[in-house]
């Protein structure tokens, strides 16, 4: 990767563990967002629940985190982003809303809401899914500069409501974060659009029931989970699925972990490392750190991915190869998984196992030395077989964070054209 990349991203997983996972490094930006206000309560949010508990999607806060106009949204992506679709200003929000946890227990998460300025009273709508972050203030709602933030300034500057949630536990949310745990990414998702929906109606602006869902990283199979969820599983009563676009997502988690265990990626041992003390957590993968754990870093990994410490001190803390931070007998269980391992496994392996009655598009750089385009035709594979429509677009020979500046131009066309198909 280069270092004028968005950030600079430990890739750890598949869906969950990242689905194309992304550690982040704080970049500089070109124009400084707008004070922000103290965060302020919003009524009770319109109840549009089906399947989720009566509360989930209920406002809890929400700050102005941006107040750009068309030229300074085309400054802010000057340089990583082509600027020449944008159209229009925005304003983006941080909003804390109600969802639930890994177990299914109420808590709360947030995300970045970011309108257009626009004078029409019904908005389209793009659901954003980021990649994996270990450190809590790198997502999009906290950090003015993540590539997050501009993915979704790009969106909303061509007219569109975005909604990107943080997912449970980072952010301005409560509790740890279940790093790729397909029930929170779904909840906080679906939960995220609904806390959306009500913020935007009591502005004065609708939001269309058609959601187009599209992600980076882990937030390609998150991406997969959601439409799935939306036009599958009744996730909610009021939005339906419009068109599906991942990018760059490691579909066969199973196989990523797999080759960060023989260090077959570059900085496979913090990659595998942000994984396996998440579903440690989450799952239960060992009784005790030194199980896991070389010493001395059996003293010190977990307290490191607790969502305070930054990628650099966790860079600085950890070797970067596998071999040298995890026990062989550990390797060994990641690289032939059995049990509960294997089962959650097979969950992230099985992402884009349906048939979309929408249109997808999955796009990958063949240059990714992270999440290499095979994912891609993992995904592309399981969709064939179940008949489903889609195509796949490789964007070029760029690196993994590159990949999704190339796909995100392209992907607003792509949406522009499902959206008049419909």
């Amino acid at each position: 990767m280069t270092s004028q990349r968005f950030h600079v991203r430990l890739l750890v997983g598949a869906a969950i563990l990242g689905s194309g996972a992304a550690l982040t490094l704080p970049a500089s930006s070109s124009t400084a967002a707008t004070p922000t206000r103290p965060a302020a309560t919003v009524p009770a949010p319109i109840d549009d629940t089906h399947t989720r508990p009566a509360q989930a999607g209920t406002v809890v806060s929400f700050r102005q985190v941006a107040d750009l106009t068309a030229q300074q949204v085309t400054l802010e992506l000057r340089g990583k982003i082509d600027s020449s679709q944008v159209r229009y200003g925005v304003t983006a929000y941080q909003i804390v809303y109600r969802t639930t946890n890994s177990a299914g227990e109420p808590t709360t998460a947030s995300q970045l809401l970011v309108l257009p300025k626009t004078v029409g009273h019904r908005l389209p709508t793009v659901s954003w899914l980021h990649g994996t972050i270990a450190y809590r203030k790198d997502v999009a709602s906290e950090n003015p500069a993540s590539d997050d933030r501009l993915a979704a300034y790009l969106f909303a500057s061509t007219g569109r409501a975005v909604s990107a949630p943080d997912y449970v536990g980072l952010g301005a949310g409560e509790g740890f974060h279940p790093y790729g745990d397909p029930r929170a990414t779904v909840a906080a998702s679906v939960d995220g659009l609904r806390a959306a929906r009500s913020f935007a109606h009591r502005n004065g602006r609708e939001l269309e029931r058609t959601v187009q869902v599209s992600g980076f990283s882990q937030g390609g199979p998150a991406t997969m989970l959601v439409g799935r969820a939306l036009q599958d599983e009744g996730a909610d009563h009021y939005f339906r699925l419009g068109a599906l676009a991942p990018v760059a997502g490691p579909f066969h988690l199973s196989v990523f972990e797999a080759a960060a265990a023989d260090d077959k990626i570059a900085k496979s041992g913090l990659y595998l490392a942000y994984f396996a003390t998440a579903w440690n957590k989450t799952y239960g993968l060992y009784s005790s750190p030194g199980e896991a754990f070389r010493a001395p870093y059996d003293q010190i990994v977990e307290g490191l991915f607790d969502g305070d410490h930054t990628t650099e001190q966790i860079a600085d803390a950890l070797p970067p190869a596998s071999k040298d931070l995890f026990t062989e007998d550990f390797l060994d269980k990641i690289r032939t998984p059995s049990g509960t391992l294997k089962l959650r496994l097979n969950a992230l392996d099985t992402t884009c196992d349906w048939k979309p009655n929408v249109p997808v598009s999955l796009f990958h750089a063949h240059g990714d030395q992270d999440v290499d385009d095979s994912h891609s035709g993992y995904c592309a594979q399981q969709l064939r077989g179940n008949g489903a429509d889609y195509r796949l677009t490789d964007v070029g020979d760029f690196d993994h964070s590159d990949s999704v500046r190339q796909a995100l131009p392209r992907i607003v066309r792509f949406f522009d054209e499902t959206a008049d198909a419909g």
